[in-house]
């Protein structure tokens, strides 16, 4: 008998707490063993955008934020693959080491109506479920049920929180609490990200 395992990936530049919530609140809906927050190790999507991050320090941030959280675990799945991080090689990594376990995909709303421009997004779409994380009224994500997806929604409190202002936010020392876990802000004061000195 396997798992119910979420895979919940993202550069987390830095993780904060709708990323959190948004977890847990999946966890809990569907039942699942646990959830894995992958930290990217070159996010594609972003590579070309922005300076991100060492995926170490992203990886340590992500380590501090789960701490104890029951059932969340930070995964260095596509650190250790190296390269360009494309979520269709986590899922098969993920099939390949547990062939019992059901995957379950989770994206928040926003990032449900890209989808078709993802790497191999037809590989994903066999293996696993997609786990769209919405606030309440955001409505339906389009596309999604004519293309082949099987989809399940979980509502979860409306936090505007984004990662942009964050590290916005530490540059210019205003503070993360409440924004960021306790020990994702110690973590990012030790380790001397964004620029921050608070």
């Amino acid at each position: 008998m396997g798992q119910r395992v979420g895979i919940f990936g993202g550069t987390f530049d830095p993780i904060h707490v709708g990323h959190l919530v948004a977890a847990v609140n999946a966890k809990d809906a569907l039942g699942m063993d646990r959830v894995l927050l992958v930290v990217a190790n070159v996010p594609w999507q972003k590579a070309d955008l922005r300076a991100v991050s060492s995926a170490e320090d992203r990886l340590a941030l992500v380590d501090a934020a789960v701490g104890d959280v029951p059932g969340l675990e930070a995964s260095r799945l596509e650190i250790d693959r190296g390269g360009e991080s494309y979520t269709a090689d986590t899922l098969s990594e993920l099939r390949q080491s547990g062939p019992n376990d059901e995957l379950f995909l989770i994206v928040g709303w926003d990032v449900a109506g890209d989808l078709a421009t993802w790497e191999r997004h037809e590989e994903i779409q066999r293996l696993a479920t997609l786990v769209v994380v919405n606030r309440p009224g955001a409505g339906h994500p389009q596309g999604l049920d004519d293309d082949g997806w099987t989809v399940v929604e979980v509502t979860v409190p409306n936090l505007e929180i984004s990662s942009t202002d964050l590290r916005a936010r530490a540059l210019d020392g205003r503070p993360l609490d409440y924004l960021v876990p306790e020990s994702a802000v110690r973590c990012i004061r030790a380790r001397g990200m964004y620029a921050t000195g608070r």
